[in-house]
């Protein structure tokens, strides 16, 4: 045990080494039943007499918090001891941030319909230890680039280049902890306080309480069956997120004329445009519009995608490709967050993709998420209380509530409602319903519960002709 004690040399030292391991056993640093280190043992590190280590010790034994057993050792006591917490403390953070409730964690349902959320169970998780494994024993453990490991931004550049026709070399990949990281670091660099950043509405949660986080002022602009309305985004707006090959959480790809639009609103109003391409791997029908990244002749748009839903959530990898003009500045403030991932997970990551096992993958998981997708698609359209929003990709399915069609909590079916991604109001009613996490044979199950879940209110009374 490396345990910690540091001795001032002056005064009762036999009280101080009484004092730091009654803190270290109070505070949880010493577990119940984890062995001390002899008193000789302790005393030559301590640089103290034994009898000085020994008293300390007798004094815990006598206070019930260590005990002796003979030939084996002191041990901390087997009765639980509460752990210490810290100070209530009188310092409150910015308002903004007593603000600010993000969900926990849900827990797991016999009918799980949460929304982003892939199926373990299709990623080779037994081709991918060995990946990582190969990669910890060959690995530097040296601090890195801030931009990430360079086989994967080579790696990367080349996967998107081919999938999504995204236009970059590897010096305009940055890597991050997952997407989310990645709109952090794009705000850290582009957002003054008080700037207006528009997102669509309804849109996706956590990017809006991010951008107020950081200072901006956040204007929801409504989405049609086209994409984001861009004769509604503010004329204060210098920053505007989008999802447009898969509106989160509509489901709908945003049209070639609605992506010239955006792109020559951006030229015009000097603007940025964040491209949130989150989970268009798994498409169901034709090839995807061209990305605005790949649309842009001006130098606007900062693509970020995520590896979190085509492969596992716990990964949390994620990367951007940005102008080169802001390339200093991302890799700048990627340094002073955290200055860089994993990179064991990043090399593995990139033979991964080299080795065409990302394609064999999502070819694989495309199928199943096919298969999941039409049958939720095809219930939901067979129920008149319902309005489903036509969707060929991704891993979840929208339908907005028929009038007079309200939705009661069902014990064992989780999902989400779309009010939840609505920042504005007046809140739209539906359902955003996620098949990453239910298999195929749970579907039908969950979707015979669903539908009992959806009440249809009284029609009023007509009025009554008597006087």
């Amino acid at each position: 045990m490396d345990l910690h004690i540091s001795l001032d040399g002056r005064g009762d030292l036999a009280a101080q080494v009484y004092r730091q391991l009654l803190d270290a056993i109070l505070d949880g640093r010493l577990r119940s039943g984890e062995r001390l280190p002899p008193t000789r043992e302790l005393a030559r590190r301590l640089e103290i007499s034994r009898n000085t280590v020994a008293l300390a010790y007798d004094r815990l034994v006598a206070d019930g918090f260590l005990v002796g057993r003979a030939g084996a050792g002191t041990f901390v006591s087997a009765e639980p001891v509460r752990g210490r917490a810290a100070p209530k403390g009188v310092v409150l953070p910015r308002a903004l941030w007593r603000e600010i409730r993000l969900p926990g964690p849900t827990p797991n349902a016999p009918y799980d319909f949460r929304v982003g959320v892939p199926d373990p169970h299709l990623f080779p998780m037994e081709t991918w230890r060995r990946l990582v494994a190969r990669e910890l024993r060959v690995g530097t453990a040296a601090y890195s680039d801030p931009s990430g490991h360079e086989l994967l931004r080579a790696a990367i550049s080349r996967h998107i280049g081919i999938s999504r026709s995204v236009h970059a070399g590897p010096g305009d990949v940055l890597i991050t902890n997952g997407a989310q990281q990645a709109l952090d670091l794009i705000g850290r660099v582009l957002i003054e306080p008080g700037a207006c950043v528009a997102v669509e509405e309804p849109g996706y949660p956590p990017a809006r309480l991010l951008f107020r986080s950081l200072g901006a002022r956040v204007a929801g602009v409504p989405v049609d069956a086209e994409g984001i309305d861009v004769q509604a985004i503010p004329k204060a707006a210098r920053i505007v997120y989008v999802t447009p090959s898969h509106q989160f959480p509509l489901g709908t790809p945003m049209s070639l004329a609605r992506r010239a639009a955006l792109l020559a609103w951006a030229e015009r109003r000097k603007a940025v445009v964040i491209e949130d391409d989150y989970d268009s791997e798994f498409r169901f029908g034709e090839r995807p519009l061209e990305p605005l990244q790949s649309l842009d002749r001006a130098g606007r748009v900062i693509y970020v995608g995520s590896f979190s839903k085509t492969l596992l959530p716990m990964l949390r990898l994620g990367f951007l490709v940005a102008p080169a003009s802001l390339a200093p500045a991302l890799r700048a403030a990627r340094q002073l967050s955290d200055w860089h991932g994993e990179l064991p997970t990043q090399a593995a990551l990139a033979r991964f993709i080299d080795e065409g096992l990302l394609a064999r993958h999502i070819r694989k998981a495309t199928r199943e998420y096919a298969a999941r997708h039409a049958m939720v698609a095809e219930a939901l359209a067979a129920d008149d209380r319902l309005r489903p929003v036509p969707s060929t990709a991704g891993l979840h399915l929208c339908a907005r509530l028929a009038p007079g069609v309200s939705v009661r909590t069902a014990p064992g079916l989780a999902l989400e409602r779309l009010e939840a991604y609505c920042g504005e109001t007046p809140a739209q009613p539906g359902l955003v319903l996620g098949y990453g996490a239910i298999t195929r044979q749970q579907i039908p199950g969950g979707l015979e519960l669903l539908s009992r879940s959806l009440m249809m209110s009284a029609a009023p009374e007509p009025p009554s002709s008597l006087p």
